[in-house]
């Protein structure tokens, strides 16, 4: 039995859209990240770009259990002495609600290449309108569909 690599343009991408209200920030962002990579396919494989777009609408009503709103904390560097930055969930909530959802993913992501290349397949909206107006949204896998 020979083992078979898919090729990238043979294996077809579909849009998935998810609506983000009331779902929980880590599993919404484990599932995002699953369809993203590609691992809900047979055909698998982790050095290549075989997951599918997803569109992720409400993200300003995404959920988190717990303190996390007051304790979790994003931190950024900007290389320069005294220039680190600290900002709270719930500061991040209240100005750019679809970053945190998209820093939860690319977390999830590898860190490398193929990463950056996978991450550019989410779009994030905080409302319900979105410009992809053309991809029909797909019914989720039956593995995915708790989300």
């Amino acid at each position: 039995m020979k083992t078979v690599v898919p090729k990238v343009d043979a294996v077809e991408q579909k849009w998935f859209v998810i609506d983000g209200e009331d779902q929980i920030l880590g599993r919404l962002a484990s599932q995002v990240a699953i369809l993203i990579r590609g691992k809900h396919k047979p055909q698998f494989t982790p050095h290549l770009d075989l997951g599918d777009h997803v569109i992720v609408i409400n993200a300003e009503k995404i959920r988190v259990t717990g303190r996390k709103r007051e304790q979790k904390t994003y931190t950024r560097y900007s290389g320069y002495p005294s220039g680190l930055k600290s900002t709270t969930l719930d500061d991040m909530m209240q100005s750019r609600p679809e970053r945190v959802l998209h820093h939860a993913v690319k977390g999830m992501l590898p860190k490398n290449r193929l990463g950056r290349q996978m991450i550019k397949k989410l779009k994030i909206y905080n409302g319900v309108d979105h410009p992809h107006e053309a991809q029909l949204p797909v019914v989720l896998p039956e593995n995915l569909r708790r989300i």
